[in-house]
């Protein structure tokens, strides 16, 4: 509130975190609510980024470029608002209200808000000021950095040990992995987030940690950090007698707040740490408040977001003459850690008298799901989900509730569905991070809010106003799910907006590049996106721009677009090698050809093996050996398999009539010409055709996207089935086709599922999602019902037309050829991290125990002598 004098009343934040950016942005609020401004906000952030989101860390591992800012930065332009980055504060006294910074300078305050934060804990052992720790933007680039030069100083991967295994942790390990580290966690528990999770989720989630090739030491600390006379770091010994070789030393294994201003300013210190608040956030001094991680209530620090926004809010509430308190401390909590989900809330370790536990757990897949529920099974108390944490977004609101239904009818890992009668109450949370409420969301995408009474219709609108879903994101579904609701109850067109960037479905932006002819994705974003795009929308964009131009998909910039498969023109595999997969059509293959492949096989000792779509699989290749045996390939013929793209895999056929005594017609030649003919079509996910030659059904076409199996007097043309985790029988189209029919109807329901399927949805899913399913399938390809299908066919035609090998354009490009190199310092250097041993005869990778025995010892086993 302002003073008697009607100044403003002047308020200083010391800290530029997460809590900080909150705190501002509430202030700021409630100024365009009430439309004063007796509050005058400076904010002291000691890094020099404004504040940043410190969730998404690991963001800046995968792209030192990542601008990791929180929001748009626009509170900081409000008038009574201001941030002064580099501004260390190193003194507070409360008395004469005034805080001393590193520069000299002293600034007096009417009330101060501590939202300091918290240091990276690192053990007391010797050499650990070797070691790096995982907390700003500042240790993610160092980190970054001496990676790039262990890495070309070894001519290897960097071995590294990442001490810690909970949140932080696990998000270093897999950024240091994805940049090329060989990396191990030390935990001290005996399974991985232990203090999060109970044995059987640490155990999954252990289990999908290990198959990304990470290594795991638990039950065991660091005891020193090892050093040669250097001083370069080489290794780490544990507590339990073993010795780790190691480059790089990463300490991520937890958080000391940082109370030290508040300390020596006589202010009341937890047990733990960290400046005592009431619930009010009010510390023992006058005038002097803290939130988040360096705030201790009931004893204890929470370095979780919503606590932190919610003592935020609190602090907001009072400075502007409130009586808002603390709410208690929510820990519900939904990450994707190294690409593995988890998520908990409520009482996940079920501690609560009587309560029950239902669990479905699947070790080998990695999966845990566990819901607690009251000991009669009604009250919903908690939940714990590792490896598919889809139940999260409906459960968390019911904590507390009656379940509508039996709690294993919530366990999607299981093969249930969630039960869908009922509406969530109005007043269930729906966003922890925000505190925002069901009813609040639904009240904002009906207009039914406010002032002004205007309805959010899509959901970037919906975020902003009620800020739901503009945290972690975990709750952003149910939030999606809550506005189509609304919508379709007022009769509103429900958006189909690809992501925030773009307004437009896929389809409706795929219509849109055509017609434009637009060929970049800059060109698209100009015209209908804004900002700069995201995981959603690049790999979209780059996937329309594929399948509209038969250009090179890394050139004009659209290589930055694609995933790290479609970059390296193959499959990366679990121990960073790549798969060689050349195309083989039908299934058929000369003598010849079958010579080359062995001896490819054998110049660059590949693990090689008959995969189920009657190709040829090589395994183990290096990224810089790509390119020379490519170069024997397509010398000999071969071509692009595609393996590493979504787009036509294989076409499996039988041998038909020309061999076969039950076959009616030539089941290889049409095969071969479908594969020929639809080789290189990139389309919103990966497709897979078969050809039987009789209803014995040798080629299992009715499991693929596009079937073909043949009759009497021609072929019968089933769409819409695929294998995998999903399998779906394909459903037929039309049957007794000619030649020409059945390819005209190929050729236009490929094309017209190509451009109306959302992003990433397989045609079983487009078919069953179109209004009308197969029969307006049939109507559009059979009946030409939209007066599109001689317009389908000469896209398909101009495909055909215009294809191109990758591997061929990449080989005739020195430029291209510069992709593949694993050291772009020394091109020509191997990684002779990578370890390999023989069984029945061929390579395969090392099991973490065998390359563990290989690295302790200081060298590198040979490929080829790892026997």
């Amino acid at each position: 509130m302002s003073q008697h004098d009607g100044t403003p009343r002047r308020v200083i934040v010391v800290g530029g975190g997460p809590a900080a950016h909150r705190l501002a942005d509430a202030i700021a609020a409630r100024d365009l609510v009430d439309g004063s401004r007796d509050l005058d906000i400076t904010v002291l952030g000691d890094e020099p980024h404004l504040p940043y989101d410190r969730v998404a860390l690991s963001r800046r591992l995968d792209d030192p470029t990542a601008d990791l800012t929180l929001a748009d930065g626009s509170v900081w332009q409000h008038p009574a608002i201001r941030y002064r980055g580099s501004s260390a504060v190193v003194a507070i006294d409360p008395e004469a209200r005034t805080v001393s910074l590193a520069d000299g300078e002293l600034l007096g305050y009417d009330d101060l808000v501590l939202a300091t934060g918290s240091w990276a804990t690192v053990p007391a052992i010797p050499h650990a000021d070797a070691g790096r720790v995982y907390r700003t933007i500042d240790d993610v680039d160092a980190i970054v950095s001496e990676m790039l030069d262990l890495r070309t100083s070894l001519g290897r991967s960097p071995n590294v040990v990442v001490v810690g295994g909970g949140l932080l942790g696990l998000e270093a390990a897999g950024g240091l992995a994805r940049l090329g580290g060989r990396v191990t966690v030390v935990h001290s528990g005996g399974w991985l987030m232990s203090a999060q999770l109970d044995e059987g989720a640490g155990q999954a989630l252990g289990r999908l940690i290990k198959a990304q090739d990470i290594e795991l030491a638990l039950g065991t600390r660091p005891s020193a950090v090892t050093l040669a006379p250097s001083g370069k770091v080489v290794g780490v010994e544990l507590g339990d007698g073993r010795a780790l070789h190691a480059d790089l030393v990463v300490f991520a294994i937890g958080i000391t707040p940082r109370d030290e201003l508040a300390r020596d300013a006589g202010l009341e210190i937890g047990p733990r740490g960290g400046v005592v608040i009431d619930a009010a956030c009010a510390s023992s001094a006058p005038g002097i408040w803290a939130i988040g991680e360096v705030a201790s209530i009931d004893g204890v620090c929470v370095g979780l977001v919503a606590p932190a926004n919610a003592m935020a809010e609190v602090v907001a509430d009072r400075l502007s003459g409130g009586n808002a308190e603390f709410p208690g401390i929510d820990d519900a909590t939904k990450l994707k850690l190294s690409g593995v989900e988890v998520a908990s809330f409520g009482d996940a370790r079920a501690l609560s008298p009587g309560a029950l536990e239902v669990v479905y757990a699947d070790p080998a897949r990695g999966l845990y799901q566990k819901v607690v529920v009251s000991d009669d099974a009604t009250t919903l108390l908690g939940g714990m989900f590792v490896g598919d944490a889809a139940p999260y977004t409906s459960l968390r609101p019911l904590l507390g509730r009656e379940l509508p239904a039996e709690p294993g009818a919530y366990l999607a890992a299981a093969g249930a569905e969630p039960p869908a009668g009922g509406e969530l109450p109005d007043d269930a949370p729906l966003c922890s991070c925000n505190n925002v409420s069901v009813g609040t969301v639904r009240a904002a995408a009906s207009g039914d809010h406010g002032s002004h009474g205007e309805a959010c219709t899509d959901l970037g609108a919906l975020k902003a106003c009620t800020r739901a879903g503009t945290q972690c994101g975990s709750c952003v579904p149910l939030v999606k799910k809550i506005l189509e609701t609304e919508l379709s109850k007022a009769g509103i067109e429900i958006s189909r907006a690809l992501c925030e960037h773009f307004e437009l479905s896929r389809s409706e932006l795929f219509e849109s590049v055509r017609i434009l002819e637009l060929t970049s994705f800059e060109q698209i974003m100009e015209r209908f996106g804004t900002g700069y795009g995201c995981d959603i929308c690049k790999p979209a964009v780059a996937s329309i721009l594929a399948s509209q131009h038969s250009e090179y998909i890394l050139d004009n910039g659209r290589g930055a677009l694609q995933d790290t498969n479609d970059r390296a023109l193959a499959n990366m595999q679990k121990d960073g090698t790549y798969s060689v997969v050349p195309r083989i059509p039908g299934g058929e293959i000369s003598p010849e050809k079958l010579r080359v492949i062995a001896e490819v096989a054998a110049q660059f000792d590949l693990y090689t093996k008959i995969t189920g779509g009657q190709r040829i699989d090589m395994f183990g290749a290096r990224l810089e050996q790509l390119p020379d045996i490519w170069r024997i390939l397509v010398d000999a013929g071969f071509e692009s398999g595609q393996a590493y793209g979504k787009s036509l895999r294989t076409v499996k056929s039988c041998v038909g009539s020309t061999w076969c005594r039950f076959g009616v017609q030539d089941a290889v030649g049409m095969a071969i010409e479908l594969e020929l003919r639809y080789r290189g079509l990139r389309s919103p996910h990966k497709l897979k055709f078969g050809v039987s030659g009789c209803a014995r059904e040798c080629a299992e076409a009715r499991g693929k996207d596009i079937g073909v199996i043949a009759t009497d007097t021609g072929w019968n043309l089933y769409v819409g089935g695929n294998g995998g985790f999903q399998p779906v029988h394909a459903e037929l189209l039309a049957q007794d086709l000619d030649h020409d029919t059945l390819i005209r109807y190929i050729d236009r329901y490929l094309m017209y599922y190509i451009r109306t399927a959302d992003r990433l949805q397989r045609t079983a899913r487009w078919q069953e999602e179109l209004d009308g399913g197969l029969e307006h399938v049939k109507a559009v390809v059979c009946d030409d019902s939209l007066g599109i299908g001689a317009d389908l066919e000469r896209a398909m035609a101009e495909h055909v037309d215009n294809y191109e090998d990758e591997w061929a354009a990449t080989l005739a490009d020195p430029e291209r050829l510069r992709r593949f190199r694993s050291f772009v310092n020394a091109p020509e250097t191997a990684d002779p991290g990578v370890v390999q041993v023989r069984e029945r005869g061929q390579p395969r990778p090392a099991t973490p125990e065998e390359r563990e025995s290989v690295l302790i010892a200081g060298a590198t086993i040979p490929r080829r002598e790892a026997d």
